[in-house]
């Protein structure tokens, strides 16, 4: 089945509220604006049951099909949008562009949140299936794990959710087409903070100091030789220290460095693997510098893993709304997702809808491309649909 009639219809409407959403965006789990705006959006729509404050600010909507169950596997799915923005000064100069000095929806979770209620307004009209379509709308997918912290209280049990779906934008997948494989497809994140001690001093007089700037430079030049020379090349994985701070005057050796990094693996075996690495590699360093090292090595998203069967569901619907030619595979990508959280507790699969030939994700030009609505909207529904047939 091609684009729905009636969401080609809705279009305008959805790309209002995207545009809405737009002008006032919001950080982490401080999107009460935005989730009051999707809770009253839902209760306007019929949804038989809304919920705020899921995860301190996420939106649950749910939507039963009029159809009579039909006893299968499959009683509930979930489909889940993020609302969160970034930190991000925008710099697009369009009309509608963000109204909130620092902050911009710079990663199309707007589209992303619209195309949802976009896709719940139909399914509360139309209500062609049986079981429960539970609409997911969260908070701090950008580095605050609202995901995590929805499923902790209690997301998957209190809705009774079999399978969960996700979406995300990409730029550079032309309009109208989609990306995905099953299997590890988006990365597990970790972050590594490390402070070196040494002893300060004058910059003419090194042989009394210890220098932590030295030592900083032998680390990184030491953590980024694990991933060359202790990862199988056939393993994906990325180490990059992006931060290095010490000192304040040229001519004063400094009391202490802080370095900041990340690691992006795709296995939890190489995940392992590196941590184990970087802790040898720090306590080596500081015993060859004579420096006090801390290491913080905190582990992030997981490796977000697409589940065979209901990724080939999910190819099958978007093939039937965009064409068998415009599903194509999606190559595993080293960013980060918390939807990997939903999909270790659900089986399900997570999407990429082209955006065209956009700015990048996290770049001030960065807008989402509000022709690609007809054709997330209209997969939801399909999915729906599609699961829940009668």
């Amino acid at each position: 089945m091609p684009v729905i009639n009636r969401v080609a219809d809705l279009q305008p409407d959805i790309a209002a509220w995207r545009r809405t959403l737009h002008q006032q965006p919001e950080l982490m789990y401080d999107v009460d604006g935005t989730a009051a705006f999707v809770a009253e959006r839902l209760r306007e729509f019929g949804c038989d049951e809304v919920v705020t404050g899921l995860g301190r600010t996420g939106v649950v909507g749910v939507i039963r099909g009029a159809k009579p169950a039909n006893g299968g596997e499959i009683r509930s799915i979930g489909l889940r949008a993020d609302m969160d923005a970034l930190p991000i000064e925008e710099a697009t100069g369009l009309p509608y562009a963000s109204k909130v000095p620092g902050k911009m929806h710079a990663c199309g979770h707007d589209g992303h949140t619209a195309m949802l209620l976009g896709a719940a307004r139909y399914l509360a009209e139309t209500r062609n299936f049986a079981g429960d379509a539970v609409v997911i709308f969260q908070p701090a997918e950008e580095g605050g794990a609202g995901a995590a912290a929805m499923i902790d209280d209690g997301l998957m049990e209190r809705f009774g959710i079999d399978q969960v779906y996700g979406m995300h934008n990409g730029p550079g997948i032309p309009v109208g087409a989609f990306a995905i494989s099953p299997g590890p497809v988006m990365a597990a994140t970790d972050a590594i903070d490390i402070r070196i001690e040494g002893h300060g001093g004058h910059a003419a007089r090194p042989h009394l100091c210890v220098d932590p700037v030295l030592a900083g430079a032998q680390l990184i030049t030491a953590l980024q030789g694990i991933v060359s020379r202790s990862v199988d090349p056939f393993d994906a994985a990325v180490l990059s220290m992006c931060e290095f701070h010490a000192g304040n005057a040229r001519n004063v050796i400094p009391q202490f460095a802080e370095l900041k990094g990340t690691v992006r693996t795709m296995k939890a075996d190489v995940r392992d693997l590196v941590e184990q690495r970087v802790r040898d590699v720090v306590v080596g360093v500081a015993q060859s510098t004579g420096t006090r090292i801390d290491l913080t090595y905190e582990r992030g998203y997981p490796v977000l893993v697409n589940h065979l069967a209901e990724t080939d569901v999910a190819m099958r619907v978007a093939r039937d709304v965009a064409g068998e030619t415009n599903v194509v595979p999606l190559p595993p990508l080293m960013g980060a997702e918390d939807f990997a959280y939903m999909l270790e507790k659900r089986p399900g699969a997570f999407v990429f809808i082209g955006n065209g030939d956009s700015a990048g994700l996290h770049h001030p030009a960065y807008d989402f491309n509000d022709e690609a609505i007809v054709y997330g909207t209209s997969y939801w529904v399909r999915l729906v649909e599609t699961q829940l047939a009668a």
